[in-house]
């Protein structure tokens, strides 16, 4: 367990999450859907919560199994990284890298540094694999907030891809970094 202490005053630990840190991570999910769509934002993950969504539920899931990790603060979970195999829709590469999965925050904590503090342990985690590319894609629709924010993490534009969703395309890109 990694325990950093981030913004001066809020002091988070980074673990293993397992199946039953499912729950608490799906709710991240729900509250972020709830963020965005209470700013209108539904293009990026709809409206209904993630936690009923029993494709939603079984990917956390797998994810718990394969590679999962979960920031807690003051012994709440609020923030999770999930780490694997590159996303099937997404562009494959020629060499090993560690793919950011799944990167969700606490809204409540939104400006405390955690989503940083959890790229940052992917970067460890790739240095300890011997890997040199890290990987992660995002919506690339709405006003790109997403996509800067990785970019202020210092990743880089690679490729955009979409996704079909019932009638329409999902915008995505893919960022790198190499460590």
């Amino acid at each position: 367990m990694v325990c950093r202490t981030i913004l001066s005053f809020v002091q988070i630990s980074i673990r293993r999450a397992g199946r039953d840190d499912v729950p608490a991570v799906l709710a991240l999910l729900d509250g972020a859907t709830e963020w965005l769509v209470a700013r209108g934002r539904t293009d990026q993950w709809g409206t209904e919560a993630h936690s009923t969504n029993p494709r939603r539920v079984a990917q956390i899931t797998g994810f718990a199994d394969d590679g999962l990790w979960v920031a807690e603060a003051d012994g709440r979970v609020v923030g999770a990284l999930a780490v694997g195999p590159a996303m099937s829709y997404v562009p494959t590469v020629d060499e090993p890298e560690l793919y950011v999965r799944l990167l969700v925050t606490d809204r409540a904590s939104a400006g405390h540094g955690i989503g940083g503090e959890l790229l940052d342990h992917a970067r460890g985690l790739a240095r300890e694999a011997g890997v040199s590319l890290i990987r992660v894609d995002c919506f690339a629709g709405g006003d790109g907030a997403l996509v800067r924010y990785y970019e202020k993490q210092g990743f880089v534009r690679d490729v955009e891809f979409t996704v079909p969703v019932n009638d329409w395309e999902w915008p995505g890109q893919v960022l790198s970094q190499r460590l």
